[in-house]
């Protein structure tokens, strides 16, 4: 990835002047909590090391200029006027925020974008750059919008101009995690509980399955939409229901055989991992690594066979890494369809750890899973730069 100052001197190639602002959001990796963000429930996620990069300045052209590094490409359209691009689609996430923010007071600006969230992850490329369009946009025009607000704006740039309906999960850490902190959030009231990382010992390894990810986003979107009709359905058994989230384990349950397949498993997933969430945060809270890993391989099991977002390729990576005495717990991590996993590793047996899930993987995949660990960094950030 590139220094902001390389970018800068990117900029100045590219556009004959120097940038006045600059901003960086990094991607994240949810603990425990999956498929909870958009049922109103909790998610537990900590910003990760790697993160996007932007470079802007105000222009008085009426443009819009964008440049990705990454992409090596650019795009430019009316400030005042633009839609989706079936092109470069990247942009799209891009003038997505736009359109939350600039609307009808839109205002031109060029930049240039950079970024080592891994594309198709499932570490939530897309909400870093969102998140750092929204930080540099609302620094370099004085909007004072508050980052609940700016998280809240990049969720309803991704549902409404994406087409993709996320939950408010990858934007919210992206624009709010803390240093050694994974979030505690309710999705529904957007409070938040940070929560010390006291790993003693343990580490958090991150592994890329580099697999494709095709039906993911059509996939997603069916998902929801199942957890819906569920609630629909237990209306009729649970008074005032208005999300999963208010579902307790006990009146599940008891209606659950009024729902037919595969609207039960959905819901069981949903009601169970909320339940895993918030013990997870405790137990974390307690010192309790033993429990926590635990609670990590219940919800990849329940994510795989309640929920089926799983897929061959993360099973191999969460078999292989249990079969290690070394590693407490782990899951996949995202929204599924290929992506990464989490594990909790002995700090010590790191390095045999990587060595022998990489080994495994590839002798059973043909694939080369990217394998790193990485502490909770603090979330998005915006200045001025002089360069």
């Amino acid at each position: 990835m590139k220094s902001f100052e390389e970018l800068a001197g990117i900029y100045r190639e590219k556009f004959g002047s120097s940038p006045s602002f600059r901003a960086r959001a990094p991607g994240r990796v949810n603990l425990i909590g999956e498929h909870t963000d958009y049922n109103e429930g909790f998610v537990f996620p900590a910003a990760l090391e790697c993160e996007v990069r932007v470079v802007a300045g105000p222009v008085a052209d009426g443009k819009v200029r964008l440049f990705s590094v990454d992409f090596n490409e650019e795009d430019r359209f009316e400030a005042s006027a633009f839609s989706r691009s079936a092109e470069k689609t990247w942009t799209n996430y891009i003038r997505g925020v736009l359109h939350q923010m600039l609307s009808p007071g839109a205002r031109p600006f060029n930049a240039v974008f950079s970024g080592n969230v891994p594309l198709g992850s499932g570490l939530s490329s897309s909400a870093a750059l969102e998140v750092a369009t929204a930080f540099a946009i609302n620094r370099m025009f004085g909007l004072l919008i508050p980052p609940v607000e700016l998280a809240l704006l990049c969720q309803r740039a991704e549902n409404q101009f994406v087409g993709v309906q996320c939950g408010i999960m990858d934007q919210f850490i992206s624009a709010l995690g803390r240093e050694n902190h994974a979030l505690l959030i309710d999705c529904r009231d957007l409070s938040y509980r940070p929560v010390p990382l006291n790993l003693e010992g343990y580490s958090l390894v991150i592994a890329d399955s580099r697999a494709p990810r095709e039906l993911a986003a059509s996939a997603y979107n069916e998902r929801r939409a199942e957890c819906e009709e569920g609630v629909r359905l237990l209306a009729r058994r649970v008074p005032g229901i208005r999300a999963l989230r208010d579902v307790s384990w006990e009146a599940f349950l008891e209606a659950e055989g009024d729902l037919p397949e595969p609207i039960r498993r959905r819901c069981r997933h949903v009601v169970s991992e909320n339940i895993r969430t918030l013990e997870a945060a405790r137990a974390l809270s307690e010192g309790n690594l033993a429990r926590f890993g635990e609670l990590m391989t219940a919800s990849h099991v329940s994510l795989r066979d309640d929920y089926k977002v799983s897929s061959e390729y993360l099973d191999i990576l969460v078999e292989a890494a249990l079969d290690g005495e070394e590693c407490l717990g782990s899951r996949l991590t995202g929204a599924g369809f290929g992506g990464c996993t989490v594990s909790l590793v002995r700090s010590v047996g790191v390095p045999g750890f990587k060595e022998r899930l990489a080994r495994v993987y590839r002798e059973k995949t043909d694939l080369v899973p990217g394998i790193y660990a990485s502490r909770a960094c603090r979330g998005a950030e915006a200045e001025e730069f002089k360069y």
